[in-house]
């Protein structure tokens, strides 16, 4: 990054604390989602104008639900999904442009989590009660339709669904083991949306060792849920991967402090001693 871009990021990341450390009902889902691609690319979001665009989408899909004869869910999954043309990027499903919202309004593909932010964000602006449903391993929305009856849409697919197919989706991707549960199918706040977003942005750019931009990620969701230990935890793992041993050593010997009996506690010490040999060889 440039020196302009490296100020640019340091203010979206001020920007997204400032959203983020909000009680959740205050939180602004698009905002902080958009901003999340301001940090990773300065130049390219301009959180006002992708604003402007959810209303305007939420402004049209509102009249194209008012002149509907079929229920208002399909009237806004004809606008967003045939007329507007989203779409899950099945393709290259892993890049890192999937998991920023500027990115997803501008090719009209993503991920569930994204995809899904953009028909809440639309739902709402329409006039709908949209929830997001965080699946294990998926991504689907809930809408109140105007004639009382809730529906659970799966924007990635482009369609409604239904708890069943839901079920046979966690057969398929878990292989059996993973019983649909009533609390897999509740409501999720802005704030877990977030950070799921940005542990998907982590995974991706830790696959492909771009461990700078997944410290990032990590130290966002930390911003979200501070005393996530898990995070503590890879927080550490990551900063040994960038060399900087005394906070990698320090931040893996506190979540062995605070996780003594953690399942993977005996891996970790095993991880931490070899930081401590890194850093012998370098002292």
């Amino acid at each position: 990054m440039t020196p302009f871009d490296k100020l640019a990021a340091a203010e979206a990341r001020s920007r997204f604390a400032s959203e983020v450390l909000q009680p959740d009902s205050a939180v602004s889902l698009a905002r902080a989602a958009l901003l999340v691609g301001a940090e990773e690319e300065p130049r390219a979001c301009d959180v006002g104008r992708c604003l402007a665009r959810l209303d305007e989408l939420g402004e049209q899909a509102r009249a194209r639900i008012a002149r509907a004869d079929g229920s208002a869910v399909e009237a806004l999954n004809r606008y967003l999904f045939d007329e507007q043309r989203f779409e899950g990027n099945e393709a290259d499903y892993y890049d890192p442009r999937n998991s920023m919202l500027h990115r997803v309004l501008e090719r009209r593909a993503g991920i569930p989590i994204t995809l899904s932010i953009v028909y809440i964000e639309v739902g709402r602006r329409a006039g709908l009660s949209v929830e997001g449903v965080g699946l294990p391993g998926h991504f689907i929305v809930r809408v109140l339709d105007v004639e009382g009856g809730k529906v659970l849409v799966d924007p990635f697919n482009r369609r409604v669904t239904d708890r069943e197919e839901c079920q046979r989706r966690l057969d398929v991707i878990y292989e059996g083991k993973v019983e649909l549960m009533d609390e897999h199918l509740r409501a999720v706040g802005a704030r877990s949306i977030l950070a799921r977003v940005l542990g998907n942005l982590k995974a991706v750019y830790v696959q492909a060792q771009l461990f700078r931009r997944a410290l990032a990620a990590v130290e966002r969701i930390l911003l979200i849920n501070p005393h996530d230990l898990d995070e503590r935890r890879d927080r550490g793992m990551i900063l040994a991967q960038l060399g900087r041993m005394p906070q990698a050593i320090a931040e893996t010997q506190s979540y062995l402090n605070l996780a003594p009996d953690a399942m993977d506690a005996d891996a970790v010490r095993e991880q931490l001693k070899k930081m401590r040999i890194r850093q012998a060889m370098l002292n």
